[in-house]
């Protein structure tokens, strides 16, 4: 595993040296970035797996109250996601043009903005988390627990926001080891905190012997805080590595500012404003299906919610792969390697799209075990196997826009692809939903689903062939 740091270590250096890469080093390169960074964005949907399928044992609505208020928990997370963005994004820059001073000066900014930020964020959460079941049109009986869960998540957004934040960086300096290494404890201890908090109190019988286990039995409240430990503890040892141990950007020994200046926030807000917006515009769209979907009852809220997180399960290798695209464009910019940023964003496009082929494949081969694992609600599970083997149709193209969109934030060129995402999702997607759902219930809105996604893919392929994004970095450099 060191050897093959150091590897990778050397070969980023070659970006930042300006010396010549051959296409062999560029595939080792992109390989071994993606792998970690595939790795860590499995952990932390393996989480929501692990949650799903933890909770889905108490039922049918204890799932839906969380699958309710799903969508708008990721929606909140997209926030965090951007505002790191838009400084990780600058640290890519920096770190690429062999700036390591300049990079710490940024990312001590970004540890004060990303922080008032999530506490502005997780104090609007606590205040409509009471009348949020109702707004997204949820049964009565479920109103209670998915509140409480909502609520918790809110309260712990400045640990989720330190962890994306932490993580973010590493990855940007081309360390991804750390961040997947932790992101694989925190699945661990999501687990093992899940385990004592969800359920009650109960006697274990293991080779014969019995014993009581024991429990909290806080049920959807539970799997809130067990998650939230986890990313709680998992944050700090990031904010630890970070400060101390990363070679390129630790903070400790070195005299400098925490106050934002406001040539870093204007290009933090360049850079993350349209991903917010972007966040905004899938998520709103998420929680508008959730609106078409909850008239159709308990069943079709936790089957569209467990096939969405199952799903996630073979797209996330994409986001992985567009975490490494993001750092291989962003140092070759800031290199002002030119060459090398489009060789880069081909072989990580073309890469993603071969890996969720792959996964698409096995998601339609699958799916009962799957879905299977998640409910033992038989009407649920029918309904959550029907929505993954249509979407598994989708996965290639949706590669494609996934990496394709990490290399324009590598490029720092956000805006363009927010607005391609807004139009694709509203414009096709809700509008087939809608059309669909009342004849076709729940396969109509996953079929609507598996068209706008083809769609997506197409467009995102045509901006990056037409590389007029890669003009735009070579004007600004000049």
């Amino acid at each position: 595993m060191t050897a093959q740091a150091d590897s990778t270590n050397a070969l980023l250096a070659l970006i930042r040296d300006g010396k010549k890469m051959r296409l062999g080093q560029q595939l080792h390169l992109a390989v071994w970035l993606s792998i970690p960074a595939v790795i860590a964005q499995l952990s932390s949907i393996v989480m929501q797996y692990i949650d799903a399928a933890m909770v889905g044992h108490l039922g049918a609505e204890a799932s839906a109250s969380i699958g309710l208020v799903s969508t708008t928990t990721w929606l909140f997370s997209g926030l965090c996601v951007a505002a790191s963005a838009g400084f990780s994004v600058q640290v890519a820059h920096e770190i690429g043009a062999d700036d390591m001073r300049g990079a710490r000066t940024v990312l001590r900014q970004a540890l004060t903005a990303t922080l008032v930020f999530s506490m502005s964020l997780a104090a609007l959460g606590a205040i409509i988390s009471g009348a949020l079941p109702g707004w997204l049109g949820g049964d009565v009986s479920i109103y209670r627990d998915a509140s409480l869960y909502f609520l918790i998540f809110a309260l712990f957004l400045p640990a989720l926001q330190m962890n994306i934040l932490a993580s973010g960086m590493l990855r940007c300096s081309g360390n991804m080891r750390v961040p997947s290494m932790l992101g694989v404890a925190m699945c661990v201890l999501d687990v093992v905190f899940n385990f004592f908090l969800i359920f009650p109190s109960r006697e274990l019988h293991v080779a014969g012997a019995a014993f009581t286990m024991p429990g909290a039995g806080l049920g959807v409240v539970g799997a809130a805080l067990g998650t939230a430990a986890a990313e709680t503890v998992v944050a700090g040892i990031l904010l630890w590595y970070l400060w101390i141990r990363s070679s390129e950007l630790k903070l400790a020994g070195e005299q400098g500012s925490f106050r934002p200046k406001r040539t870093t926030l204007r290009k933090a807000l360049r850079i993350g404003l349209p991903m917010g917006i972007e966040h905004v515009v899938i998520c709103g769209a998420q929680i508008m299906t959730t609106v078409i979907v909850a008239p159709l009852g308990v069943f079709a809220i936790a089957a569209n919610s467990f096939a969405i997180t199952a799903e996630s399960l073979c797209y996330m290798p994409g986001y992985g792969i567009a975490d490494a695209a993001t750092t291989l464009v962003g140092q070759s910019v800031g290199a002002r390697r030119w060459r090398l940023t489009r060789s880069f964003a081909y072989i990580t496009v073309l890469m993603g799209m071969g890996v969720m082929e792959v996964m698409g494949v096995l998601m339609y081969l699958f799916a009962p075990q799957i879905i299977g694992l998640m409910t033992p609600v038989e009407e649920i599970r029918e309904l959550g196997v029907m929505a993954l083997r249509i979407e598994a149709f989708a996965e290639p193209m949706f590669a494609a826009s996934i990496v394709a969109y990490g290399v324009f934030v590598g490029a720092a060129d956000t805006l363009t692809p927010c607005m391609m995402n807004f139009f694709s999702i509203w414009a096709v997607r809700l509008s087939l939903a809608a059309l669909l759902a009342p004849s076709l219930g729940l396969k109509g809105v996953w079929i609507a689903m598996c068209v706008e996604l083809c769609f997506r893919g197409i467009i995102f392929l045509v901006r990056l062939r037409r590389e007029r994004w890669l003009r735009k970095c070579m004007r600004q450099s000049l």
